[in-house]
């Protein structure tokens, strides 16, 4: 079978220990070898259909969406369990021809918290079985669970319908407790407990990049040989420039769409878009415009700083939080908050910015990097997680070491120097996104499908002689 392979590397870019070896799905197909008709795919604490840059949707919900969509698009039925939130809603929606959302009635409609859906994990795990019941066996080729908390109800639906379980993380308790920001709460160990459980459960483990892979190797003990890195992708149809992408083009996107917004055209603008908590760190935006109206007043009559998005996680117990650090920092007249926007009123924002900043202090790959360099805007970004991946350093954007908001303001003052630099990067930003679609992600994610579903069929084989 042919392969392709992911060599691991440390987060230095050198050789981490004996050299492993991550495997990826079959570019070849063997005889009798197929994709999956039918998928289920789970994913309990967040509908697809939420709002992005709210209570607990954000990547992970543009995730499913498009990575469904285009699965569909492959000939792969999917249907997606997630937990019913208000009573309103239908038992099943189609979000497209080939994807269908499945509402499992989970305790209380509203006002459960993520840390409490442990619990009701159990009456998920009913409505599964309850579902699957009134099909003909062998609907179900598949489970892709999404986060630990599917993955539990993944791990005992695809035990009882003897099909594979394929699990993506997200996120993990060990890496987030690691990095974690001031004032942001620490990953309970029942999470790692359940996360290590999937680890050893699941048929594949899809990472979204070769240092995802390894922290899963490093600190879950999970088998190289079932970990495939899939990265991500990005909807190019929605995000891109309003032009081919050139430097000159991408100005004149930019130009387009503050008209739409109302802002002004001459502004630095520097962005953030995305859940507001502490791991996420908007806070070091401000921190850094404010570092830099010190350096350079006249510079407070040149930026705006919009901040895009909601209050999520640990930063619900401070919902104004970030308003109040603005007006203690002297700069509650540059920043506008607004909350979350639509997909394609999000594009507009990206368009408008002279730069996106993600300072967040773990993201196993982060979407809105990627989505913002499609619109043709640069990033600025902490050089964690899957960042030095989805920024190329340099070249479509600028990553920094560590946390220190002077550090953001040093990066940041270089597009104030240099007042072509954010048409420059972000004509390379697109061109760099390019290799992002999820026409890729959902064409490799179908082939680590088909790689489980052929291992499966083995190991039966061998058990029935």
């Amino acid at each position: 079978m042919s392969q392709y392979v992911s060599r691991l590397r440390s987060r230095h870019g050198g050789p981490a220990g004996p050299s492993r070896q991550f495997a990826g799905p079959s570019r070849l197909r063997l005889p009798g070898a197929r994709r999956p008709r039918r998928v289920a795919m789970l994913s309990v604490h967040t509908s697809p259909l939420h709002q992005p840059g709210t209570g607990d949707a954000g990547g992970m919900n543009v995730y499913i969406v498009e990575l469904a969509r285009k699965l569909a698009a492959l000939g792969i039925e999917v249907e997606i369990f997630t937990r019913a939130t208000t009573a309103a809603l239908p038992p099943a929606v189609e979000l497209v021809p080939g994807v269908l959302v499945r509402h499992v009635a989970a305790g209380p409609y509203e006002g459960l918290a993520k840390e409490e859906l442990p619990a009701q994990l159990c009456a998920f795990t009913h409505g599964v079985m309850q579902a699957w019941a009134g099909h003909r066996p062998g609907y179900y080729d598949l489970v892709h669970s999404h986060y630990w908390l599917s993955g539990h109800v993944g791990w005992l639906a695809a035990d009882r319908w003897r099909v594979p379980l394929v699990h993506a993380m997200h996120t993990m308790a060990k890496v987030k407790n690691a990095a974690l920001a001031d004032g942001d709460t620490p990953e309970p160990a029942a999470r790692v407990i359940g996360e290590t459980q999937i680890v050893g459960a699941a048929d594949r483990l899809i990472a979204n990049t070769a240092e995802e892979a390894d922290e899963l190797v490093r600190h879950y003990d999970a088998d190289p040989g079932k970990v495939a890195v899939v990265h991500p992708g990005v909807n190019l149809d929605r995000f891109r420039p309003l032009t081919d992408g050139g430097a000159g083009d991408v100005a004149a996107s930019r130009a387009a769409a503050r008209a739409r917004l109302g802002l002004p055209q001459d502004a630095i603008i520097p962005l953030f878009a995305g859940r507001i908590q502490p791991l996420k760190a908007p806070d070091i935006l401000l921190r850094a415009t404010a570092a830099l109206v010190d350096g350079d007043p006249s510079l407070r009559s040149r930026l705006v700083v919009p901040v895009v998005g909601g209050p999520s996680g640990s930063g619900l117990a401070k919902p104004e939080g970030l308003q109040k650090l603005a007006a203690r920092l002297g700069i509650a007249d540059l920043v506008r908050f607004h909350p979350p926007v639509g997909q394609e009123q999000l594009a507009d924002w990206y368009r408008a910015a002279s730069v996106l900043v993600m300072p967040s202090y773990s993201e196993s790959f982060g979407l809105v990097a990627i989505e913002a360099q499609a619109c043709g805007t640069p990033v600025v970004a902490a050089a964690v997680g899957g960042l030095p991946v989805a920024v190329r350093d340099g070249v479509s954007g600028f990553l920094v070491a560590g946390h220190d908001p002077a550090d953001y303001a040093r990066a940041l003052r270089r597009f104030v120097d240099d007042a072509s630099l954010a048409a420059r990067m972000g004509g390379a930003a697109a061109r760099h996104a390019q290799s992002f679609g999820w026409d890729t992600a959902a064409g490799a994610t179908a082939d680590v499908y088909t790689a489980a579903m052929q291992e499966r069929r083995r190991h039966l084989r061998s058990l029935h002689g």
